[in-house]
């Protein structure tokens, strides 16, 4: 079953690098890009759909991974009051016990 899955992701991967020569061959004519505070110089259409198709994974995947943390970060204060609060029922569990003795 591994070399299976390999062979699929290799064909996978043989196919995107295809459809991306093809979409280079395609749209090969030349523009530049306004930010409106500067331009961009003059390159490929596809040069430039291709940068930034690259920068918006990059950063989708910095987001993502800035959320992970924070979420990460929120569980762990939420596991410590919850280990904090079942001791401290526990000692009241305890001392409930003492009392009725």
């Amino acid at each position: 079953m591994r070399w299976l899955k390999s062979l699929l992701v290799g064909l996978l991967g043989i196919f995107v690098v295809l459809v991306g020569i093809l979409f280079t061959v395609n749209n090969t004519q030349q523009v530049s890009v306004d930010l409106l505070f500067f331009q961009l110089p003059e390159a490929s259409l596809s040069l430039w759909l291709i940068a930034a198709f690259v920068v918006g994974g990059f950063l989708g995947a910095i987001l993502s991974g800035l959320t992970v943390i924070a979420l990460r970060t929120r569980l762990g204060s939420v596991r410590r009051r919850l280990t904090h609060t079942q001791k401290e029922l526990d000692q009241l569990r305890v001392s409930a016990l003492k009392d009725a003795v």
